[in-house]
């Protein structure tokens, strides 16, 4: 099976998750996840964010699922949660961050960004 996940330039599209991150890191660092960062995304019943995930994958290796953010209030009793998320992360070798994330409207959407260690 095959999943066809959308991608799209985030400053112009509101589903795509956004890696905010130094391009080049040594030590431990913060990855934020955010789905609608330039355009904000809606966060009602009707149309959210459900999840995020981020995965890591070194330029020699098999992909690690770094952190998995869920969204679970969308209005009800008054509580929303932010489709946002942050990790703290220490990368032994260079690679690509993926991040995906789901809307219960308009499914499956990816983006990724290249990351140096030195």
């Amino acid at each position: 099976m095959s999943l066809n996940y959308k991608t799209a330039d985030w400053k112009s599209e509101k589903h795509v998750p956004v890696i905010d991150c130094p391009d080049s890191v040594s030590g431990e660092f913060a990855v934020t996840v955010t789905v609608g960062k330039e355009i904000a995304h809606p966060n009602t019943v009707e149309h959210h964010i459900r999840w995020i995930r981020l995965y890591f994958t070194p330029e020699e290796g098999l992909p690690v699922e770094i952190a998995c953010f869920d969204f679970s209030a969308h209005g009800e009793g008054g509580a929303l949660t932010s489709s946002t998320g942050s990790a703290t992360v220490t990368l032994e070798k260079s690679g690509t961050f993926t991040a995906t994330s789901y809307c219960n409207l308009h499914g499956l959407w990816e983006s990724s960004k290249a990351v140096t260690v030195g």
